[in-house]
């Protein structure tokens, strides 16, 4: 099977890379069952490349529906490393304006009705989580985006993410005790793809992408579904501008991530209690550590 170190999982609005060259479908089986559409191989600025949308072609999957453990484990057993997620957010705060990009170092999982593990079965794992995303993968989408001329696009680097369930938008009373907390984007798929990336040994990179103020903006009302659209477009060709110098320049200096080595002293369960077929279900992600 062909292989690919850097993946980009697409958001709303993002559900291919038309700049992609040597493009072919691969359908990955996994034991956590199909992932949200086709992985898309191909070569960008002359690096393989594997994209995935999150929420499939033509948008059919709600982010609860999303199978986040799929498309993780998939991701792993095509030798992917590194992830750049892009995602469509709102603001919690004045500060980060429609078009803007975050750049989230924490998360705040506020899901109910989501598996965000790969273990059980027979086998505990539990991995540091401190630093959910992969602050060594971020410098680089940083400096990267630095070099950059993205107009009014402002970059924002650290910031929490609040990850609610959906699919409906919060309330205003939601919204004013998000902010209360000191949350500053909210969305409703990170949380669960960087806990698992980790439990993969995947670095994990979002670029959060502001469409909207959430309701607790005294200007909510008065903003229209069509400008909303017209910021997701902006933020999709954004997205696209940044890719391409970012994808190059990771694979001309990969940093090295913590997160490679996560589950070094995470497994907890004694090898030869854990049961074989547990073993070869998760062999992608805990070979190294528990050979069949």
């Amino acid at each position: 099977m062909a292989e690919a170190r850097i993946a980009v999982i697409g958001g709303s609005g993002l559900y291919d890379m038309p700049e992609l060259e040597e493009m072919e479908e691969v359908r990955v089986v996994t034991p956590f069952g199909p992932p949200s559409d086709a992985l898309i191989l191909g070569r960008l600025a002359g690096v393989k490349v594997v994209f995935l949308p999150r929420h499939g072609r033509g948008h059919y999957l709600l982010p609860t529906e999303v199978p986040y453990r799929a498309n993780i484990y998939a991701l792993k057993t095509l030798g992917v490393a590194y992830i750049l997620s892009i995602s469509a957010v709102g603001s919690l705060k004045e500060h980060y304006q429609p078009t803007d990009i975050v750049l989230p170092d924490q998360f705040f999982d506020w899901t109910r009705h989501r598996s965000s593990t790969f273990f059980g079965e027979g086998l505990v794992a539990h991995i540091s989580f401190d630093q959910p995303t992969s602050p060594e993968l971020t410098e680089v989408v940083s400096e990267v985006c630095a070099t950059l001329d993205l107009g009014e696009t402002r970059v924002h680097r650290g910031g929490t993410y609040l990850c609610m369930e959906g699919p409906a938008f919060s309330t205003y009373a939601e919204s004013q005790v998000y902010r209360s907390w000191g949350m500053d984007i909210i969305g409703m798929t990170n949380a669960q793809e960087a806990k698992l990336s980790r439990e993969a040994e995947i670095a994990y990179s979002p670029l959060a992408m502001v469409t909207d103020y959430d309701c607790w903006h005294p200007d909510h009302s008065s903003v229209t579904v069509e400008q909303v659209i017209t910021y997701l477009n902006k933020n999709v060709a954004t997205a696209q501008r940044i890719l391409k110098p970012l994808i190059a320049q990771l694979a001309r200096t990969p940093p090295v991530c913590a997160a490679h080595s996560a589950l070094k002293y995470a497994l907890l369960t004694q090898p030869d209690r854990v049961p074989l077929e547990t073993r070869r279900k998760l062999a992608p992600i805990i070979g190294k550590y528990m050979p069949e």
